[in-house]
């Protein structure tokens, strides 16, 4: 299921990672967290205890009108702010994990990325180590030109899957694509606690047979459960507002961001697979 990403590019980290997963005969497991959260200096601690523990790192970029996201990533979005982020901040975040076995990817809303020019903002991300982007509101008219730009950095291009795409949406969206398909566990905003959506097995199937990318499911993975629940079926699995609470809880400790990262890896890791 892998694409057929050159190996010479910076997105190749992402291909190799959901290769071994597989081999492992597990999910991936993808952390997020906002560059700059909860500090400048405990966020670089946070991330490098959480790459010790998962696959894929996705790298948020604090924004103002995060408004797909629920209120745990809004505020933690809105600390960083206050605390002096600036789009550098991500490159410089990038460089310092490079080194790191887990695969960098950013997910960022289209407005930060307009505003710094997205062929510039794609080309400083993979010149850093970036593997890929993910820009959930990412409009119709510019979808096009940063298909462009990633292709031309190096970077796969995610898609984030609208839970009830047609069938040639699905076909479209694998044509200009790659890396991974992002499906939602979840309606709604980000942070849900509650079970996922029943649909979710029919839309990671309908994806398998539309295109040819692994498929992450994220949005609403609050507990190991439920990362273990979605890895049965899905080839990566990627938390995000359960692994801020934890740090919000612990007052801003970088340790709780490594506890969450090994109770969400032991639940993906311990999971039952399905035969091939």
């Amino acid at each position: 299921m892998l694409t057929s990403t050159p190996p010479s590019w910076p997105a190749y980290k992402l291909d190799q990672v959901l290769k071994q997963s597989r081999l492992q005969h597990r999910a991936a497991l993808g952390l997020y967290l906002p560059v700059g959260y909860p500090s400048r200096s405990a966020n670089l601690d946070a991330l490098h205890a959480m790459a010790q523990h998962s696959d894929v790192l996705e790298l948020g970029v604090p924004t103002e009108d995060a408004h797909l996201d629920g209120a745990t990533i809004q505020h933690a979005a809105a600390q960083a702010l206050d605390g002096g982020f600036r789009m550098p901040d991500l490159f410089t975040t990038t460089a310092d994990l490079a080194s790191s076995p887990v695969a960098l990817v950013a997910m960022t809303y289209w407005a930060p990325v307009e505003a710094y020019g997205p062929r510039l903002f794609a080309e400083r991300f993979a010149a850093a180590g970036g593997a890929g982007v993910l820009i959930p509101d990412l409009p119709d008219r510019a979808a096009t030109d940063w298909q462009h730009a990633t292709e031309a950095a190096g970077l796969h291009c995610i898609p984030l899957i609208p839970a009830h795409a047609s069938a040639a949406r699905l076909h479209a969206i694998g044509r200009s694509s790659s890396g991974m398909a992002y499906a939602p566990a979840t309606p709604g905003l980000t942070g849900s606690a509650g079970p996922l959506s029943p649909y979710l097995p029919r839309l990671v199937r309908r994806l398998r047979e539309a295109t040819r990318l692994p498929v992450a499911v994220g949005i609403g993975i609050s507990t190991p459960a439920l990362a273990a629940e979605a890895s049965a079926y899905a080839d990566a699995v990627v938390v995000g507002s359960a692994v801020i609470r934890r740090i919000q809880a612990d007052a801003g400790s970088p340790a709780a961001a490594a506890a969450a990262a090994r109770d969400f890896a032991a639940g993906v890791r311990g999971a039952p697979r399905p035969a091939a």
